[in-house]
């Protein structure tokens, strides 16, 4: 599985890689414009990612912006709704608008900050991965 991580903070990019190399090739990336840029390379070379985690919060696009753009592509692309990458927001924002916004903007799942193995592990699982 390629898997796509965008953080900004880099202990947490660090800890993130860290819990997600088990399941396959991990890139990551530092804001919301490099994220979209790795998205949109790894469909032009035909070897799409199939999980992004999105952080909310960073710099240049934030999570939610990246969300929408990439459900966007998706559309324009013929994808169908419920049928696209599996992108989990992680944030340190646990408030009913903010977990709110990501779902109506196309997450499929959310996880608030820290991020504890169990729960992101159980979170991949319930998207359908072996975990």
């Amino acid at each position: 599985m390629r898997i796509l991580i965008a953080e900004d903070d880099s202990t947490s990019a660090r800890y993130m890689s860290g819990l997600l190399s088990r399941f396959g090739e991990c890139t990551v990336v530092g804001d919301g414009d490099m994220a979209l840029a790795a998205y949109r390379l790894a469909v032009d070379e035909g070897r799409p990612y199939q999980l992004i985690c999105l952080d909310i919060m960073m710099p240049r696009k934030n999570g939610q912006e990246v969300l929408e753009d990439i459900r966007s592509q998706e559309q324009v692309a013929g994808v169908r709704s419920g049928q696209g990458i599996k992108i989990i927001m992680t944030t340190a924002l646990g408030d009913m608008r903010s977990v709110m916004s990501a779902y109506k903007g196309g997450a499929t799942a959310y996880i608030t900050k820290p991020i504890l193995t169990e729960r992101l592990y159980e979170t991949i699982g319930s998207l359908g991965f072996e975990v």
